[in-house]
């Protein structure tokens, strides 16, 4: 295995900027922080490390940045460990939620990509994907009976769900209407959770500034192709992030892996790899869709209606530097009134401090007012902390923890539990 440079890159990351390019598939439209769990596993089979030009972090980046490959087909395996239960079931109930959050009926449809796909956040599923150029992407969720898809051709949105029969059916915003700079024009809709490794990477190395290392380690081989090994870790402790390793294709710069170590060791949180994938232009009528007969069929209001204008979708966090900002996004900026956001501290430990102007879970307990039984629940949840701040709960997977004081305001972050604490102490 030839050497590859290792020198850190701080500064330089912030001037690579992304090129026009189409992504790769259809992201799924997800709410909450877990949006950034989704994983891929990696390749069946590995020929072994190839021998490969020396070539710097830097020009790495650089390679990713500037590779237009505009069409693919491929199969990706999703594989997922926060420390949670399944969250398959939760995908029914979903539906209604968003689709009274829409001012809809609140009957839902278990095609609405918002409550189908909430499964990907957790256990290990298959997924089969295509693009071709900004226009025309599929992505499919592979059961052993059944099959879901989310198809983009032109300004036309397609899910279908087989085992239920269901239709969903939205325009696609124009590009004006998202309010998106001109070189995000291509980012797939709807937004939310990412599906291929190129979109996790790129949420990765937001935070790739001066609190993270950022080095080449080594070479690999990814679904049969030559790949280098992008290897970004936080500089900073406290983070429950511990490396994020990016397989970077030697010949065109697409991302083929990507993985997420916990700082706590163990098995990765994310594993992200395709198993199968060319770089041919697919069938055209991989992307037609009509509803079959008899299904039934929910119309959605444009997107950009949907998601209230707004830029980001709430499951498009991103890990490190910017989780805090997404969420100020989202809920407002402010710790001072109820519902708003406070980010404190930088980088890979930045923490978002929410005001939620209501009591925490542990205040009724604390006054006698909560059963014994919902006391029990409560317990088997979350660790009870104490400090300057007072009492609270700490909530935690094995990415993102948070903290709920009995005053009612939340700490969250890609942090361990006594860097909340510590967080919650210095706010008092």
């Amino acid at each position: 295995m030839a050497p590859n440079g290792n020198a850190e890159t701080t500064e330089g990351t912030r001037t690579v900027r992304r090129r026009k390019a189409a992504r790769y598939a259809v992201p799924v439209a997800v709410a909450g922080v877990a949006g950034l769990t989704l994983g891929l596993v990696p390749a069946l089979a590995s020929a072994g490390d190839p021998d490969l030009p020396q070539i710097t972090a830097q020009q790495l980046i650089e390679k990713m940045a500037a590779s237009d490959t505009q069409q693919l087909s491929g199969t990706v395996r999703i594989s997922t460990d926060l420390g949670l239960p399944s969250l398959g079931g939760l995908a029914g109930s979903l539906g209604g939620a968003a689709k009274d959050a829409r001012g809809g009926s609140g009957e839902g449809s278990s095609a609405d990509p918002q409550a189908k796909l909430m499964q990907l956040a957790s256990g290990t599923h298959t997924l089969r994907v295509a693009a071709d150029g900004p226009d025309r992407q599929k992505v499919s969720l592979l059961d052993e009976a059944s099959e879901y898809s989310l198809i983009h051709n032109k300004d036309q949105v397609w899910a279908y769900d087989s085992a239920s029969n269901e239709v969903f059916h939205a325009k696609a915003p124009r590009d004006a209407d998202r309010g998106e700079r001109d070189s995000d024009k291509h980012q797939r809709l709807p937004e939310g959770m990412p599906s291929t490794p190129k979109e996790f990477a790129e949420q990765a190395l937001k935070a790739s500034e001066k609190d993270t290392s950022v080095t080449v380690d080594g070479t690999a081989q990814v679904a049969g192709r030559d790949a280098y090994q992008l290897l970004i870790k936080p500089k900073q402790s406290g983070s429950t992030v511990g490396e994020i390793r990016v397989a970077v294709d030697a010949k065109n710069g697409v991302p083929l892996k990507f993985t997420l170590s916990p700082s706590s060791g163990g098995k990765a949180v994310v594993d992200a790899g395709f198993t199968k994938v060319d770089f041919a232009r697919p069938a055209a009528g991989t992307f037609d869709f009509s509803p079959p007969k008899g299904a039934k069929v929910t119309e959605a209001d444009a997107l950009k209606d949907h998601e209230g204008g707004k830029g980001k979708n709430s499951g498009d966090f991103g890990l490190g530097k910017d989780f805090g900002k997404d969420l100020e996004k989202e809920f407002g900026k402010g710790g001072a009134g109820a519902g708003g956001v406070e980010v404190l501290g930088e980088g890979w430990t930045s923490i978002a401090r929410i005001n939620t102007g209501a009591p925490g879970v542990g205040a009724g307990a604390k006054k006698g007012e909560m059963p014994a039984e919902a006391q029990g629940l409560l317990d088997s949840l979350g660790d009870k902390v104490s400090g300057k701040f007072g009492e609270g709960r700490v909530f935690s997977t094995r990415l993102v923890n948070a903290l709920m004081t009995d005053d009612g305001t939340v700490y969250v972050g890609a942090v361990t539990k006594d860097a909340l604490v510590k967080a919650a102490n210095e706010a008092k």
